[in-house]
């Protein structure tokens, strides 16, 4: 694994313009849930994804290529704080149909370049490393248990 980045796939049994309808929801890997419904991606906007345990994060909408691509960029080391380029990763989805079902690919990049000890940015990496597996399987439960 690079020290860099994050690499996750997982394939999901619904359709590409249902699972886009809910990776385009800003911060759904970290937000509480019932605050996601009603948000849309939209290019430059930012939004405050809160969690009850781990604080808000400004969730900011770097680029939308509906249905197929979102990039995000938060500031997950540093909760609260709006994402810059020293304190922040870019988190990029890639959705692709599989027949009837859709791969998602997950992307997670920049933690060499967090401000901070490289215990930070080691930590950061391995705590998204394993945040990912868990997020990306609860989303493809909501998906399909929402996909009609």
């Amino acid at each position: 694994m690079s020290e860099d980045r994050i690499e996750r796939e997982t394939l999901i049994a619904a359709s590409l313009e249902h699972v886009w309808s809910l990776v385009a929801q800003p911060g759904f890997w970290v937000a509480d849930k019932a605050s996601l419904p009603g948000t849309v991606a939209r290019a430059g906007e930012t939004m405050i994804a809160k969690h009850p345990e781990h604080g808000e994060f400004p969730v900011r909408v770097e680029k939308v290529e509906p249905p197929t691509y979102l990039a995000y960029r938060w500031a997950s080391a540093f909760p609260g704080e709006e994402p810059r380029e020293n304190n922040s990763t870019l988190v990029e989805f890639t959705l692709t149909r599989e027949g009837d079902q859709t791969l998602l690919r997950v992307v997670e990049s920049g933690f060499a370049a967090l401000a901070g000890s490289e215990e930070l940015r080691t930590q950061s990496l391995h705590d998204n490393s394993g945040g990912w597996p868990l997020e990306l399987d609860a989303l493809r439960t909501r998906a399909e248990q929402t996909s009609a």
